[in-house]
């Protein structure tokens, strides 16, 4: 019994215009008066011509009762009631009375369906969607399939029926052996036995394990026991070591707070030294780019001087319009840029060998001199070739070779040249 059965079971006698309001209490307990009262009246409902027996005073009544009930739906309505259920006349008794009640409550919704529609044409009177039926299509092929093959295994056997009626009536008409009879008895007999055997001595091994087993847990909760009890023992007793054990957790606690702060302190120097570094090197950069660009500016300078020294000593030498030349005139100028072995032309006929060493040799051979060396040295040059350019001015075309600081053997003036 459900109580999705009872109200369906209620409302469906509801909707069929039983008489009497039906609660879905009255199956709480018994009520075999009510249950008879309600097949009555489906009976009639399904067939007003049948005619039922409606005493049920007694115990037989109600039983021939039932089974009429039961026989007219059976043969009738092809509805398989359980008569138990239904002479129980509880909660049991709705489902099987539900099952005259649903079809009575279906038939009387098509009815009603097929009232309210209203009236189609001719050609749409069979209409029905084929799709709705494919999977029921599908069955039917395979049960008649079924069918086909069941009929003829059926008819096969049949055709050996002949055949084995001869063999079940000669074993039914073979005459029975007492002594094989006891044997096999006696050995079914002491098979049972020896099973029998078997399953006391696993019960018997049973009851010693379980013993064993209650034993150990006796054992292990003793055990457990024990140990708790050393376990509040240890808890309660304070260690001989504690005080000291503390005294040096707080001595730790403060040697740690002052290595952190020396940490920091430590750190923060290290930052402040690596910073002081950084300007340092920062500025002796700058210093660098200082001296270097006054050491730049310094041979500019100079430069400029050698120019201006080289016209004044263009402008007082003469120099004859037939054999003078563009090249010799470029070699009679003395350069400090790039020094040569070679001489300068200071006039007609008259070859100067000699060679000067500038600051820009030290250039030119990619070495790096301290700036005091070659403001030195610039100096003693310039002091140098003044001299040489005063006496290249008095002497005139008889000037031989001079040499300078570190000259060498000077060559030809072609090999000068080439220098250039």
């Amino acid at each position: 019994m459900s109580f999705r059965d009872l109200r369906n079971f209620t409302e469906m006698m509801r909707a069929l215009g039983y008489p009497r309001l039906i609660s879905m209490e009255n199956f709480r307990t018994p009520n075999f008066t009510l249950v008879a009262e309600i097949l009555i009246w489906l009976v009639k409902r399904y067939e007003p011509q049948m005619d039922i027996p409606t005493d049920v005073d007694t115990e037989s009544d109600r039983i021939f009762f039932i089974k009429a009930v039961a026989q007219f739906m059976a043969t009738k309505a092809h509805i398989k009631l359980n008569t138990k259920r239904l002479y129980q006349a509880d909660g049991y008794s709705v489902k099987e009375l539900l099952k005259i009640t649903s079809i009575l409550y279906n038939a009387m919704k098509t009815q009603q369906l097929t009232l309210d529609d209203p009236v189609e044409e001719d050609n749409h009177k069979f209409k029905f969607d084929l799709s709705s039926r494919i999977s029921d299509l599908k069955a039917a092929r395979h049960l008649a399939s079924e069918v086909n093959s069941k009929g003829a295994s059926l008819f096969d056997l049949l055709g050996k029926e002949v055949e084995l009626r001869e063999m079940r009536t000669a074993a039914i008409a073979r005459p029975l052996e007492i002594n094989e009879i006891e044997k096999a008895l006696t050995a079914a007999i002491k098979e049972v036995l020896e099973n029998v055997e078997k399953t006391k001595e696993m019960l018997g091994n049973l009851v010693s394990d379980m013993a064993s087993l209650d034993a150990k847990i006796e054992k292990k909760r003793q055990e457990l026991e024990r140990n708790r009890k050393r376990l509040q023992t240890l808890q309660s007793v304070r260690p001989a070591f504690m005080d000291e054990y503390e005294k040096i957790e707080e001595d730790l606690q403060k040697q740690y707070t002052t290595y952190v702060e020396k940490f920091r302190n430590l750190s923060f120097l290290e930052s402040q030294l690596d910073e002081y570094h950084r300007i340092e090197q920062e500025r002796f950069e700058e210093a660098e780019n200082t001296l270097r660009m006054m050491q730049q500016k310094l041979r500019e300078d100079e430069k400029e001087l050698m120019k201006g020294s080289l016209k004044d000593e263009d402008s007082d030498i003469d120099v004859p319009e037939d054999d003078g030349s563009d090249s010799d005139i470029e070699d009679s100028r003395p350069s400090k840029l790039r020094p040569t072995r070679n001489g300068f032309l200071a006039g007609r006929g008259a070859r100067y060998f000699g060679n000067m060493h500038g600051g820009d040799s030290d250039e030119t051979e990619g070495s790096e001199i301290d700036v005091e060396e070659e403001d030195e040295e610039d100096e003693e040059e310039e002091e140098e070739e003044s001299r040489d350019l005063e006496d290249d001015s008095l002497d005139g075309p008889r000037g031989g070779a001079r040499s300078t600081k570190g000259a060498m053997n000077p060559p030809l003036l072609e090999e000068s040249d080439n220098d250039f």
